[in-house]
């Protein structure tokens, strides 16, 4: 996921009354049989610089849509085995798995080094969460970030998950959260401007006193897991880039009770809120069409874990 630093405005909210998600043990990398196919840095861990358009060719467009739908598929499926007493590891496991029963390389292993199949985020950690022996315990609330490179193609979708009985606050933040990536992929017209997808995003947040996280933003995806484009949650008018027919990118919104002020842990991958309050995320890779984004990350059938969770939020 692309970064952006800048500096962060505390915003008033909910003090911390959940005890800190510590880290587990993190077992070793898994592996991936020698018959399917790798991205160029699986081996070496470096992507290198980015080199790659912003527009699709048909070609990459119809592998996109093919790979994305298993990526959905994955993250459904990923959400179904989530409760509490199952480790994130074993969510890792599930997810290694069903990546290679598809014929396809999970993105993130050994992406700038990140040393697991999936990021898993509990609670207060935004994102890039390392899958470890913790267990969910009751109440938490889990992101799941899946994606899948198969057919020389990048799929990326996530969503965030209920363990067991959560409270109201957790559910009103994750139902938000996933209401403002609709509206940002509602945001986008062809032709239309970035900086439109993030003003609908952080009007949301504002109006529910959610913060914006700022420091993780949405990207280009395509033959590479990220392009040049950089697509922030927040409103910023000198934000003047222009999204042109077959562009694809990722929106995924990163949403605070507190302030949205982040922290890295120790393994220089986990990014925390620093005032220990809680954030969700949603993910959808889209393709820039005629009549606005095309979502890609959705089952054959049209479904996403964003459903699963819009009905145990409603």
């Amino acid at each position: 996921m692309a970064k952006r630093k800048r500096k962060q405005r505390p915003v008033p909210g909910v003090e911390s009354s959940f005890p800190a998600v510590t880290a587990g043990l993190v077992s070793p990398s898994r592996r991936v049989p020698v018959e399917i196919a790798r991205p160029p840095y699986a081996l070496t861990g470096d992507p290198g610089p980015s080199v790659s358009p912003l527009t699709r060719t048909p070609d990459e467009i119809a592998a996109m849509r093919r790979t994305g739908q298993d990526a959905a598929e994955i993250l459904l499926r990923a959400g179904e085995v989530v409760r509490p007493g199952i480790t994130t590891d074993e969510i890792d496991r599930f997810v290694h798995e069903a990546s290679i029963e598809r014929g396809g390389y999970p993105s993130p292993l050994n992406y700038r080094g990140f040393p697991k199949s999936v990021c898993t985020s509990v609670n207060e950690v935004i994102c890039h969460g390392i899958p470890d022996s913790r267990s969910l315990a009751d109440g938490d609330i889990i992101n799941i970030d899946v994606t899948l490179w198969k057919e020389g193609v990048h799929g990326d979708t996530s969503a965030t998950f209920l363990v067991g009985d959560v409270d109201e606050l957790s559910l009103r933040l994750v139902r938000e959260t996933a209401r403002a990536l609709e509206l940002g992929i509602g945001a986008v017209v062809a032709g239309g401007l970035v900086s439109d997808i993030g003003k609908a995003i952080e009007s949301h947040a504002v109006r529910h006193r959610l913060g914006v996280v700022r420091e993780f933003i949405g990207h280009g995806i395509g033959t590479e897991f990220h392009t040049n484009l950089q697509i922030p949650h927040y409103y910023d008018r000198r934000l003047s880039t222009r999204l042109e027919i077959g562009t694809s990118f990722t929106i995924e919104p990163m949403l605070t009770l507190g302030s949205p002020e982040a922290g890295l842990w120790d393994d220089d991958w986990t990014a925390a809120t620093v005032d220990g309050t809680r954030s969700a995320q949603f993910e959808h890779t889209l393709l820039m069409g005629p009549d606005g984004a095309e979502r890609l990350t959705v089952t054959a059938s049209g479904e996403c874990a964003h459903d699963l969770v819009a009905a145990a939020v409603a």
